[in-house]
């Protein structure tokens, strides 16, 4: 049985210190954009993306270089190549992203297969390892932030209209497709960022949880977001805290803590809806 650490001890080690920065960072770029994704119904993209990123860190490892900023580029252009695939093809966009993000799976396994110095790190790869994140990769954090906080506060009422109906936002003079290409630019540079915390297998459900549980318990757009992202952060940290404290995992830790958020936001929202009288009924 694994002997639990102190709190006080952990955040004594500088390399905890940076993994709690990295969670919180990553968590809440991950509430942000992952609350504007599932409105748009785009969190099967985000998944997709994260599959095909494996692809992109097998490339990194063959050319010798950082996997994150190898990574930024593939998942951008990949993001791009496939929003056009989408667009002009005929096929379902489930359906095209599906064959997508298996494939490029596959081709990332069988190359890893031949580069003998990932074989050992293959699990990290999988399920995130933030515990070795570095300055350069928090300054991008942070700087990631900064840029999306900024998008968001400038493009508040067209990321509204955008939710609600394209052809509306249209009719209001938004920019539907630049709006919609900044959108998925940055979803995939936080995608691919966000890997390293949690693995390329578990990187949906860390864009979609906070997302989903602020969702059941917000009354407006500008709560839905704000606690989105608090959420994705508090999950990061407490999933890291975890993690470290009893010798596990940290991106299944993260994405478990954020599960039990979700079912802790599903209960309060069950709870809400019993005091409330059927539509209909006579309040006395």
């Amino acid at each position: 049985m694994v002997e639990p650490v102190s709190i006080a001890s952990l955040w004594a080690l500088p390399f905890m210190q940076r993994a709690l920065l990295g969670g919180l960072l990553t968590g809440a770029l991950g509430g942000l954009l992952g609350s504007v994704a599932v409105l748009r119904q785009l969190s099967f993209f985000s998944d997709a993306l994260g599959h095909a990123a494996l692809l992109g860190i097998v490339l990194a490892i063959l050319l010798g270089l950082n996997p994150t900023l190898v990574l930024i580029p593939f998942a951008v252009l990949f993001a791009l190549v496939v929003s056009a695939l989408v667009r002009r093809s005929q096929l379902p966009a489930d359906a095209l992203l599906n064959i997508v993000y298996s494939s490029s799976l596959a081709v990332a396994v069988l190359a890893l297969s031949f580069v003998q110095e990932a074989k050992g790190s293959l699990q990290q790869l999988l399920f995130g390892d933030i515990l070795g994140v570095s300055w350069l990769e928090l300054g991008l954090l942070a700087l990631l932030l900064l840029i999306t906080l900024a998008y968001g506060a400038h493009s508040r009422r067209a990321q509204i209209l955008l939710t609600l109906d394209e052809s509306l936002a249209l009719s209001r003079g938004v920019a539907v497709p630049l709006h919609r290409l900044l959108f998925v630019v940055l979803l995939a540079v936080v995608v691919a960022i966000a890997i390293k915390a949690v693995g390329v297998l578990l990187i949906s459900g860390f864009v979609v949880i906070p997302a989903c549980a602020s969702r059941l318990v917000s009354r407006n757009f500008n709560g839905y977001v704000g606690l989105s992202a608090a959420l994705g952060g508090c999950g990061g940290v407490l999933g890291l805290f975890g993690s470290a404290a009893f010798n596990l995992p940290s991106g299944p830790s993260v994405v478990v803590v954020q599960l039990l958020i979700f079912l802790l936001a599903l209960l309060l929202a069950m709870g809400s809806r019993k005091g409330k009288p059927a539509p209909g009924a006579s309040p006395g």
